[in-house]
């Protein structure tokens, strides 16, 4: 009996033990709406940042990570998922994860990233002071540049077609501002609207005879099927133009746009911020400056149209080939 007493009490020593590392253990959740490059990549940075500055996962960090597959129900219940498991930081990988864990974790720091238009999705009222338990990097597009990279190499270009997901609130505020200022320019927008990612294809054959160019914002349904748009693209002629560089390498011919890694890295900043004290709603939401131009001649050369020396030359990446 007293060796049974004795042997009990050193387990509950061990478990009790155990339980103050883990309490010492920082636990940062992290939801991201579907994996694609782009998005693979924001994760990837947040987590090099954090191991950086010392945070170590399963020694004095956990992480747990999740993707909703694209399905905003799964995202939803990822939010809440989390939000039970009460981590010290729920990082949300674009404006639908974003959303439902905003919803879902009222009281819990949260770190949002690839957000386009944080306002326009009711995640903050203000930039600067974003208030709350909220805050993170956009990954807004510089249209106006992108407009002109275009027209640099396609001039002759009137009817600009893109495909996005009417149900993302993140492509409607791309598509509008896209539309306002391909207005200004005397330029038409050819919308094809695709729900989920198998729509696509077909999305993409509709701008078929009535586009001379295809732009692609960051649209995650759209993304996560980039290459059905390209081999649409290559089939008719019709170049296709990404605002992310990871599309270039996917066939894409040209994308002027900054490293969604250095944006993973840049939210990871905040996480360990928020980690050692920081208040998120005092934190000003944060945007990337530097942009970098890859560009794919022989994609180019497929869809009917040849990249000048001078821009190649001028670009940061030039990928050889779809891999």
């Amino acid at each position: 009996m007293a060796k049974r007493n004795f042997r009990t009490l050193i387990g509950a020593a061990v478990m009790a033990a155990a339980g103050l590392v883990h309490a010492d253990q920082k636990v940062v959740a992290i939801t991201q709406i579907v994996e694609h490059p782009a998005l693979d990549a924001v994760y990837q940075g947040v987590r090099d940042e954090l191991g950086e500055r010392g945070y170590t996962d399963g020694e004095n960090l956990q992480i747990m990570h999740e993707s909703a597959q694209g399905n905003a129900a799964i995202a939803s219940q990822i939010a809440r998922k989390f939000v039970g498991e009460s981590p010290d930081v729920i990082v949300a990988i674009a404006t639908p994860s974003a959303q439902t864990v905003a919803a879902a974790a009222r009281e819990l720091p949260v770190v949002f990233a690839a957000v386009t238009d944080p306002v326009g999705a009711k995640l903050v009222s203000n930039l600067e002071q974003p208030g709350a338990n909220i805050t993170g990097v956009t990954d807004m597009l510089p249209i106006d540049r992108h407009i002109d990279l275009l027209q640099s190499i396609m001039p002759d270009a009137r009817r600009i077609g893109t495909v996005y997901n009417p149900g993302e609130a993140n492509a409607v505020s791309l598509v509008e501002l896209l539309e306002e200022r391909l207005a200004a320019r005397g330029l038409e927008l050819v919308k094809a609207p695709a729900t989920k990612t198998s729509e696509v294809l077909g999305a993409a054959r509709s701008l078929v005879g009535k586009a001379d160019a295809i732009y692609l914002t960051t649209d995650n349904t759209v993304i996560s099927a980039a290459e059905a748009v390209v081999s649409v693209g290559e089939r008719a002629k019709i170049p296709v133009f990404a605002a992310d560089t990871a599309t270039v390498s996917r066939g894409a011919v040209a994308a002027l746009g900054f490293d969604y890694y250095d944006h993973g890295r840049q939210t990871g900043v905040l996480v360990a911020n928020i980690l050692e004290g920081a208040n998120p709603g005092d934190i000003a939401v944060e945007s990337v400056d530097r942009l970098n131009l890859f560009v794919n001649p022989a994609a180019a050369e497929r869809m009917g149209i040849t990249l000048s020396d001078e821009l190649v030359s001028s670009a940061q990446e030039v990928v050889s080939d779809n891999p």
